[in-house]
């Protein structure tokens, strides 16, 4: 699990699709006195473990708000 607090932004210019995931999970955490964006990833149906929680991603408020910020810009 990684928690985001920051980060910085670069342009790809030779990106690739990636496989798709079987399901994506956005959590709405409270824990403690803070509160978070939780991005929950399953596997593929390829994988050994069908399923199966691959990646956990949470943004604080500061993380959010800039993330949805390059997204609006972005697209």
């Amino acid at each position: 699990m990684a928690t985001v607090r920051t980060f910085e932004v670069e342009k790809s210019d030779n990106a690739q699709p990636h496989d798709e995931v079987e399901r994506a999970v956005v959590r709405l955490v409270d824990c403690g006195n803070e509160r978070f964006i939780q991005i929950d990833t399953y596997g593929r149906s390829t994988r050994e473990v069908p399923g199966k929680l691959s990646q956990t991603t949470r943004l604080d408020k500061a993380a959010f708000d800039k993330f949805v910020q390059l997204g609006k810009a972005h697209f």
